[in-house]
């Protein structure tokens, strides 16, 4: 028998608010985070807008010593990570330190670090290169500097799977528990790519959008859609074991129940066509937690606002659920907050534990009209106000990589 697993713990760095309350806020106020480009001078791109991190401050969280020596990717997740274990009530001096592990993961690390110490190279000399430049770059620091920050000994790990990272590092940490590695993960994700190589290539793929209309440039599921807009920030949350969770009084948000993972194995950017990648990873997130597809009524899709994945995602979730997927609520956070790569399956999760406790789904920001293959239900204009026993949360990553976490209502 697999052991139970909770979500008691939830943090939050976005580009609508700093907290997962300031977050929660501005989606229930619809508030979007798009706006011009600030992090450099973006006037002779083609893409100038992003989802950008608002006023924070990094020796808020930390000190300022240890913040000196991280980038902002990781910087966002020790901050969000602290967020998430100060709501769970843990006290890491009354636990077991090596049953307390950490699954935190960025899709590119620093693109800050390479642009900056590259440019230092050229400029003067392979002697001039920072002493710290790998450790300030590599993504894996994220889960290294979080483990390091509040004393958590067990596995510590970094899933890299592009814009299924944040999902695939809490699937993992799930499973840890599960199989009783730790009785307690750290688990999420967190990106801060709004660089100008970060822009140029993304824009250099045709993937994001061009548009200049805060209120038009992410548009999940519309026939507008034109790309995704880049956002950054972190999402991390705090998973247990439900015994233990309970024996400290623990309040439980939520319980994770089934984590299906898939691949492609078709294109290195574009999903499978018929979408049966992900209709398979769905149904693995099903399947693994013991509920039959009628059951489900919601779905925070992956819906970025490309042509391609909004339309093959809405195969996938015909090819799972057949004639129910008519009946199913399915909208896209990213049409507020970007999207944050690494970090936004992980916000996603956050986003359905909120949903899930005040019966609440919010709707697709910006949804006008879609088109021909696009007529499920995206909750377009209002949001819904219904109870949601269950929701899954979609991820797909470039390189074929397909993620779902079904979450349970927790009663």
């Amino acid at each position: 028998m697999s052991r139970r697993v909770v979500v008691t713990g939830m943090g939050a760095i976005t580009p609508i608010g700093s907290s997962v309350g300031e977050f929660w806020e501005g989606v229930k106020e619809q508030r979007i985070g798009f706006a011009p480009i600030t992090h450099f001078d973006a006037s002779e791109y083609k893409c100038r807008l992003a989802a950008e991190v608002k006023n924070f401050q990094a020796k808020d969280y930390m000190d300022a010593r240890a913040a000196r020596r991280m980038e902002p990717f990781c910087q966002y997740a020790v901050a969000a990570a602290k967020e998430a274990l100060e709501q769970s009530g843990i006290r890491m001096e009354e636990e077991d330190p090596y049953m307390a592990g950490c699954a935190v993961g960025s899709g590119v690390g620093s693109m800050q670090a390479m642009e900056r110490e590259h440019r230092k190279m050229l400029e003067k000399g392979p002697g001039r290169v920072n002493p710290l430049f790998i450790p300030l770059l590599i993504s894996n620091m994220a889960a290294g500097n979080i483990s390091i920050q509040f004393g958590l000994k067990g596995k510590s790990i970094n899933v890299v799977t592009a814009c299924a990272t944040g999902t695939h590092c809490i699937g993992e940490a799930f499973r840890t528990i599960q199989y009783g590695d730790a009785d307690i993960m750290v688990a999420g994700g967190t990106e801060s790519a709004v660089t100008p190589m970060g822009i140029s290539g993304f824009t250099a793929l045709t993937a994001l959008s061009s548009c200049t209309d805060p209120k038009r440039c992410s548009l999940p599921f519309d026939k507008d859609r034109s790309g995704f807009v880049m956002g950054e920030g972190a999402a991390v949350v705090v998973l247990e074991e439900l015994s233990h969770a309970q024996a400290r009084g623990a309040k439980i948000l939520a319980e994770v129940i089934g984590y299906g993972a898939t691949s492609d194995a078709y294109h290195i950017t574009s999903p499978a066509e018929d979408g049966a990648g992900a209709a398979r990873a769905m149904m693995n997130a099903l399947k693994d937690g013991g509920i039959s597809p009628e059951e489900l009524t919601y779905i925070n899709a992956h819906g970025t606002g490309t042509h391609l994945n909004d339309l093959f995602e809405t195969r996938a979730v015909k090819l799972a659920f057949g004639s129910h997927a008519y009946d199913l609520r399915i909208n896209s956070t990213k049409s507020m907050v970007g999207h944050l790569l690494g970090a936004a399956g992980a916000l996603e999760f956050i986003t359905c534990v909120k949903e899930m406790e005040e019966g609440y789904i919010h709707p697709t920001v910006g949804l006008q009209e879609t088109e021909e293959e696009l007529d499920l239900n995206y909750v377009p204009g209002s949001p819904l106000l219904e109870e949601i026993p269950y929701a899954l949360s979609n991820s797909l990553g470039f390189g074929g990589h397909n993620a779902s976490l079904l979450l349970k209502k927790w009663r």
